[in-house]
């Protein structure tokens, strides 16, 4: 059985605080696989998107203008920064009624709908950030996020989800790819990459 967004979105929040927990002080200015960004911006943007998200739960302000590059919203230690915006994101998601409909910078939808695609990207990205800074991670229940990943992403049109800022063309998966490394590749990452050494 596949998770709901809201069980999903949570599990997401508790394996980014574990990774970024583990992130040493002085690796967050380290590349990370997201062209362009730095450990600090993958976080900046998983924040603030985290942020929004209490938000349109909440019922609060629904203008958005993430900085550029997304490292500039991180404020004080990362750890701690982060620590607060998931705990205000647990807070808003548990027990929440997924068929109530909200206002979102996107328009009208489910919460259930709202929390399908954030909750996706708090598991991509806690890699991102993991290959960055040389953490090993691979996501606890990997079947069920393998799982629920594809329920999200396969119903959507290839044009909406490749390109921009959400992922980039599929590749290959490498020769004896499990099922996380497989959705890696399918999200358009190279399981294999590492940040540079230095």
């Amino acid at each position: 059985m596949t998770w709901s967004s809201d069980v999903a979105y949570l599990r997401g929040l508790d394996v980014m605080s574990d990774v970024v927990q583990r992130v040493p002080s002085d690796a967050w200015e380290r590349p990370s696989p997201c062209a362009g960004w730095r450990a600090l911006d993958v976080l900046g943007h998983v924040g603030t998107a985290t942020e929004m998200g209490v938000r349109i739960l909440r019922g609060g302000d629904l203008s958005f203008d993430p900085p550029d590059p997304p490292g500039e919203a991180v404020v004080g230690k990362p750890g701690e920064w982060w620590a607060k915006l998931a705990e205000d994101g647990r807070s808003s998601a548990q027990g929440v009624d997924l068929d109530r409909e909200v206002e979102s910078p996107r328009g009208t939808r489910t919460i259930r709908e709202g929390l399908s695609f954030p909750a996706v990207d708090l598991f991509v990205h806690a890699w991102d950030i993991a290959a960055a800074t040389g953490i090993d991670y691979e996501p606890p229940e990997v079947d069920e996020v393998v799982a629920f990943a594809h329920s999200v992403i396969d119903p959507i049109p290839s044009e909406m989800v490749r390109g921009g800022r959400v992922f980039g063309p599929e590749l290959a998966a490498p020769a004896g790819a499990d099922q996380w490394q497989a959705l890696l590749a399918w999200s358009g990452r190279d399981p294999n990459w590492r940040a540079p050494a230095g």
